[in-house]
């Protein structure tokens, strides 16, 4: 696909015209190689990395930017970077006189760069490690912030460099993890669906009909994908970057993100106020969307009831769940006014189209047998996370958000 003619923008259907503030996109074999054109109006440079990033790609990414003057931040690669005060304040305080941030790795380290780029109106660019997230092209930083999980809208990268070879060799999990990511776009494009159905939400059919289509590509393909081939992790990492992309188009990240990007957000945030283990995003949004699926088989197969609502014993749980952050949430909730709304009416009134709607994606056993071609087995999940852990996910993952999904349906018909 030329992604490059894709950020020249797109006059639509839906009315607007599509744009992304993104010069350069390089998706190949020694992709490293235009570095040295991107950067050549820029003098000094801050590398951010962690040791395992830098290992993989730093040299490759110094050689070709022979005549700057370079500084560096690496952090550990011994455990988790948490994007958080801490890890902003460190690159913060290496930023005197730079004119350009380079960040070198995939997730955590580019949410970084963009976050620290915005705020100190410094340019930034990503050299890509690992096909492991949608978030490259992305113009929202996953944070945590005061130990909750924000999403800040954030400037987009100057250009996105992905060296195929390093790609390859990624971590495998970071590259089941991207895989997974593509997986849970189902869940997200029928959010959606449902979110425009229901609350009237903007809605292009150009970039949902895209958002498909690299679905199907990468499924195409998912055979390679363990195996490491060049095709595969080529268009594997495509269709991240070109879902980045729509999402810049789309003014949000609707096109991407839903009711399985909640689940996963819930089982990290969770993870860190409680100290316990979670999967790596990509993968927990996998299985999520296995959940997510269930939830829909399970509305599906149910009478279109009445809106249920427990404000008294809600709040309690919440705080019982989300611990510091519990008032955020509530918070939160408040600002949206979805608890206070009866959406009976809009359910009843549009049974028909909300029942198209949820029949249109794949079924929960689909999901698994597409989630199988990276070995990727929800026994593992439910190994992990208790079944009380993954029912209060159900429940209240939709409070770390201000967005209408599958999740709220859920709520509305079956309560707490």
């Amino acid at each position: 696909m030329n992604i490059n003619k894709l950020l020249e923008g797109v006059s639509c259907q839906c009315g607007k015209y599509h744009t992304c503030d993104i010069k350069y996109v390089y998706i190949e074999d020694n992709a490293c190689a235009h570095l040295n054109k991107i950067c050549e109006e820029y003098r000094n440079i801050l590398i951010v990395a962690d040791e395992n990033t830098y290992s993989a790609a730093g040299e490759k990414t110094e050689r070709e930017l022979q005549g700057k003057h370079i500084k560096k931040v690496i952090f550990s690669g011994e455990k988790i970077l948490v994007p958080d005060e801490t890890a902003v304040d460190t690159v913060t305080a290496a930023l005197q006189g730079t004119d350009l941030i380079i960040g070198i790795g995939s997730g955590v380290i580019q949410d970084l760069c963009k976050y620290v780029s915005f705020k100190n109106k410094i340019p930034y660019l990503v050299v890509a490690t690992a096909p492991s997230m949608d978030g490259y092209c992305s113009n929202g930083a996953a944070m945590i912030m005061g130990g909750m999980k924000v999403t800040y809208s954030a400037g987009l990268p100057l250009a996105i460099v992905a060296d195929v070879d390093v790609l390859k060799n990624a971590p495998i999990d970071m590259i089941k993890a991207g895989y997974g990511d593509i997986i849970g776009k189902f869940s997200a494009l029928n959010d959606w669906k449902l979110a425009h159905l229901i609350l009237g939400e903007y809605f292009c059919p150009y970039i949902y009909d895209l958002t498909k289509n690299q679905i199907d590509r990468t499924l195409t393909l998912a055979s390679g994908i363990l195996k490491r081939q060049e095709d595969a992790i080529k268009v594997l990492m495509e269709a991240l970057v070109v879902i980045g992309i729509l999402m810049s188009f789309a003014g949000s990240s609707r096109p991407a993100s839903g009711s399985e990007h909640h689940l996963s957000h819930f089982f990290e945030i969770t993870g860190i106020l409680n100290n316990r283990e979670y999967f790596p995003h990509g993968i927990d949004v996998a299985f999520s969307t296995v959940i997510t699926a269930q939830i829909r088989e399970k509305i599906l197969a149910s009478k279109f009831p009445v809106n249920i609502c427990c404000p008294d014993t809600r709040n309690e749980k919440i705080h019982k769940i989300y611990g510091k952050i519990a008032d955020s949430c509530i918070a939160l909730q408040q600002k949206t006014g979805y608890y206070n709304t009866d959406r009976a009416g809009a359910y009843l009134n549009n049974e028909a189209e909300i029942r198209s709607i949820l029949a249109d994606m794949p079924t929960s056993k689909d999901i698994c047998d597409m989630l199988g071609l990276a070995e990727l087995n929800m026994d593992d999940f439910y190994n992990m996370y208790s079944a009380q852990t993954i029912a209060d996910a159900v429940l209240y993952a939709k409070d770390l958000k201000d967005r209408f999904t599958v999740l709220w349906m859920n709520y509305d018909f079956y309560g707490e």
